[in-house]
Formats: structure tokens, sequence, C-alpha cells
């Protein structure tokens, strides 16, 4: 079943939002402490550390065809876990699906280590809900000060700084509707149980097809530390590099862009411009050109009666939003 795609305020607020309203409901002071902070160091230090190893082992010859295939292996998966699951499904609500394919794209998103799926969530309807205003947490073009210095300050903001910084969005505000899912409350509680099997499933593999200890441990390099490196930041360049660079199809009220080069990378997330101008389509793609595997995969699960609902975007609406060239 198709329903088509409808108007809704996810799209961005037609002014910026007041700064009392930022302040206060849409904000959970002192939420990030120190413990959440290391934790973000690590998570997003040590898989660079790990690219190191991994680029000294390749220029000593020692990258084999079983590393590749474990780095995609685990890299597809994980990675349509958080642009199916986390965004597409959890956040815009662009398809409907029964619970075990829910917990099953939630549990492949928590692998991809970018945090809880209901955190995740809150923060990136936030995100719609302000795009590029003041109160979004992640915009490069807000707050950033002026002169030529405040281009790079915004976009490594967006990229990674944010990550550090308090006033995640709260999530009773944000994600009511997955706090009342019991499914999605389980899935968000064993994050960490997931994380760990993220990481156990590669050293596995590489213990499978070689039988070594070092094949394992190759394993957990390439298909654990390196595709999380990748992933995230694959995932970070949306919020960055999509609301900078690249072109825009469609009016909207904020800097959201189209970047093709990192589309298949993304699994169709960098069709950003498109998305923003409708949130709620379930294909970010929106031509025959635009690659949007994640939407190939949606169409897939529909097909096999796992997924009904799925938005679409009808030419009249396309047409009303598209920009004059």
């Amino acid at each position: 079943m198709a329903i088509t795609e409808i108007p809704t305020r996810e799209s961005g607020p037609s002014v910026a939002p007041e700064p009392a309203d930022v302040a206060g409901e849409f904000e959970t002071p002192g939420r990030f402490n120190i413990v959440d902070k290391i934790a973000t160091a690590v998570a997003t230090g040590v898989p660079v550390a790990a690219l190191g190893a991994g680029v000294w082992l390749a220029w000593d010859n020692s990258l084999y065809w079983k590393d590749v295939v474990i780095f995609l292996v685990c890299y597809v998966p994980t990675g349509l876990g958080i642009t199916i699951g986390y965004h597409r499904l959890l956040t815009h609500r662009s398809f409907r699906s029964g619970p075990v394919v829910r917990a099953l794209l939630m549990v492949l998103g928590c692998m991809a280590l970018e945090g809880p799926p209901i955190e995740w969530v809150a923060n990136h309807r936030k995100h719609h809900a302000y795009s590029d205003h003041e109160g979004d947490p992640h915009s490069p073009h807000i707050g950033h000060g002026d002169g030529w210095r405040a281009p790079f300050r915004g976009l490594w903001h967006a990229h990674l700084g944010w990550l550090f910084q308090d006033g995640f969005a709260n999530q009773r505000r944000y994600a009511p509707d997955l706090l009342r899912d019991p499914v999605v409350r389980f899935v968000d509680r064993t994050f960490v149980l997931w994380v760990l099997l993220g990481l156990a499933i590669p050293f596995g593999l590489g213990y499978a097809l070689t039988g070594t200890l070092d094949g394992a441990l190759l394993g957990l390099l390439w298909g654990g530390a390196v595709r999380i490196l990748v992933l995230h930041h694959v995932t970070f360049s949306i919020n960055s590099l999509c609301h900078f660079f690249g072109s825009q199809d469609y009016v909207t009220d904020d800097e959201s862009r189209n970047l093709a080069w990192l589309a298949p990378l993304s699994f169709g997330e960098a069709w950003h411009n498109n998305h923003h101008a409708f949130p709620t389509s379930a294909a970010h793609g929106l031509r025959r050109t635009q690659i949007d595997p994640s939407a190939l995969v949606i169409a897939g699960l529909a097909r096999l009666g796992l997924a009904t609902h799925v938005v679409t975007v009808s030419d009249e609406r396309r047409g009303e939003k598209r920009r004059a060239v």
C-alpha cells in the first residue's frame, strides 16, 4: 500500500522560532555530562586510530579481499539500519512495518554506533523543526560568527562538534510515539548489547574465513572500527556538507542541498534538498538518475508485504515546490 505525501511541519518553520522556545521545552539542559563526552570521544576517536592501523596494514600489503568483503558485509546492513530504520521509518514514518522488521532495522542501526534510536530520532526531528534556524542542533550556518573562519567553524560544528555540546532534543517533546512503543524502548534500552554484537560479527567472520586469531582481529578492524568510522563520517557529512555544497532542486526555507557523489555511500541520504522539501517521502532520490538504494530496499520490503503505507510524492506536489531555473 502506498500513500501520498502531505505537507507537515517537519519541513521546518516558516520563520525562525523564538529564542525563548528554543531554551525552554525544546532543550534538555545539563543532559550532557562528562561521562557522555568521554563515551562520544571514544566512539568517534577509536575508529580514527583504527583507520591509521588499517592504512599501515594496507600499505604493507596486508589488506586482503576477505577484509574488503567483511567491511562491505558489515557496512551495508548497518548503514541501511540508519537510513531506513532510524531515519525513514522511525523519524519520518515514511512507511510502516511489523514489530520484527522494525526491531531488526533498529538493531542494525544500533550497530552503527550513532546513539540509541530514541535519542537519534529526537535530535533529527528537532533538526527538521528548526532547520538552519536558531534551535537547529547542527546547522553550519547559525551562531558561528562572521569572517572567513565562520564557514569552517560552522562545518566543524555540524559535522562533529555538536555531539560534544549540551542541548540535545527533549525526547518527551520530539519522540513521544517512540517512548510509547515497547519494541523501540526495548531496543533502545539494550543499545550497548547490539553495539557489542556489531563488533562480534566481523570478529566471527574474520575467524570463519581464515581460521586464525589474526584473521579475526583483522575482521574486527575492517568490519568493526573502520566500518564505523566511514559510516560515521558519511552520516556526519549529511549534516555538514549537505547543508553547504550541492544543488537545490526544490524551494525550502533552509540550506539543504543535494550532493550527488555522496548519494551511493549514504544509501540515498545525500539527496538532502529533496528530503527537506518532502520529509515524509520514503524515496529521497526523486529522479531516475538519483541513486537511492534505501528506497529500493523499502520497495522490496513492500513487495514482500513487510512494508506498508509507503509514502510517495505526487508529480503535482513536486511541481509546486520545484525551484525555477
